[in-house]
């Protein structure tokens, strides 16, 4: 039964998810915190940290990582192939169309429309993400506010001044976030 669940709420991140990337964040926490709770949104962020630290899409890399925690590796299969054949199928079928009609100003005015709406479905997953990091809460409120974890503070605030002053590599900047915070929650 797992399988044909997995299946399906991959099959439907893959259907109704658009913009890749971080885009797809917001429809893959409704389906596996939300509605299946087979997650709580701190396993669901570390998802998210692990499926941006390994190569692929972050879509699969989350859909594989659930799939095989609940249900081995088979279910790590079906839940990847649920979530990257609707995805497959359809850039086949815009790219199709895409190409024969890309010079109209209706599609060019439908991708200028949509491009606002993959910034917002970014932007609110990155600061559910950044909320649950620094104050342990989905939404931000006073009482939050008043008592944020200040160890994930002064990592996130020392690794956006490398990144904004240095344009640095963000991958020695994770391999370094990772040592700070194994230091200064193990030992401090």
């Amino acid at each position: 039964m797992i399988y044909w669940e997995l299946l399906w709420s991959f099959l439907q991140v893959g259907i109704f998810s658009f913009g890749g990337g971080y885009g797809i964040l917001p429809v893959i926490q409704q389906q596996v915190v939300a509605q299946n709770h087979w997650l709580t949104m701190k396993e669901f962020t570390d998802v998210v940290t692990i499926s941006q630290m390994t190569p692929g899409p972050i879509a699969l890399n989350a859909a594989t990582f659930v799939g095989t925690k609940l249900a081995g590796p088979a279910g790590g299969v079906i839940a990847t192939i649920g979530c990257s054949l609707p995805t497959t199928l359809l850039a086949l079928l815009v790219a199709h169309y895409y190409y024969k009609y890309r010079d109209m100003r209706l599609v060019k005015g439908i991708f200028e429309g949509l491009r606002p709406a993959i910034v917002s479905l970014i932007a609110t997953a990155g600061l559910s993400i950044l909320f649950l990091s620094l104050f342990n809460t989905e939404t931000l409120s006073p009482a939050a506010v008043s008592s944020p974890d200040w160890k994930a503070v002064v990592i996130f605030a020392v690794c956006l001044a490398i990144l904004r002053k240095w344009k640095s590599n963000p991958i020695p900047i994770m391999i370094g976030s990772g040592v700070a915070g194994a230091v200064a929650y193990l030992l401090l």
